[in-house]
């Protein structure tokens, strides 16, 4: 029988983890723009030929590949040149999909929340419901301003991430901690 402690250390590390890039954000923002655009156009290379491999071994066994997955290949594929190539015109790509990721990441957060307040105090539940809708708010506004998103995307990335960072820092200290 494993006997488990009632502390969650994989979110309190993931939590110490998205802290400190938090604020290495706040401290070096260009180098944080520039090496998350550098790490989105190596993933969308990868992702790309993946999805070309797997058209071909569709093809392959069944005579016909999904056409949708060679497209989609060939874009990221692409896109992860450009992304590298042109690091600048990364980071304003990169203004547009962080709020979309905030307002996706935060509503898929809270459909869950409701699963699990009965795991965790009410403290804890209003917490992260706060935190979450925090971000859906900062979404909004970056998606809304585009300019103003340009120059702020940075810290709202460093605060966002602190603020994650200290979701699962209280996760992990709640009794829902060890169970994830």
């Amino acid at each position: 029988m494993i006997r488990r402690s009632g502390f969650g250390w994989l979110e309190f590390i993931i939590g110490l983890i998205l802290v400190v890039l938090g604020i290495y954000t706040y401290t070096c923002p260009l180098e944080a723009v520039m090496a998350l655009v550098l790490i989105y156009g190596i993933l969308a290379i990868l992702m790309g030929i993946g999805d070309i491999v797997m058209y071909i071994r569709a093809e392959r066994f069944t005579g016909f590949g999904p056409m949708l997955s060679l497209i989609s290949g060939i874009l990221s594929v692409m896109s992860g040149v450009m992304l590298i190539a042109y690091p600048r015109a990364g980071a304003l790509v990169l203004s547009l999909l962080f709020p979309i990721w905030f307002i996706t990441h935060c509503i898929a957060r809270l459909t869950r929340l409701d699963g699990i307040r009965f795991l965790i105090s009410n403290a804890t539940y209003y917490c992260l419901l706060i935190l979450n809708i925090i971000g859906i708010v900062l979404g909004f506004l970056l998606l809304l301003s585009p300019r103003y998103a340009v120059l702020s995307t940075v810290y709202l990335v460093g605060t966002y991430l602190v603020l994650l960072g200290i979701e699962s820092i209280v996760l992990a200290f709640s009794k829902a901690g060890s169970k994830y």
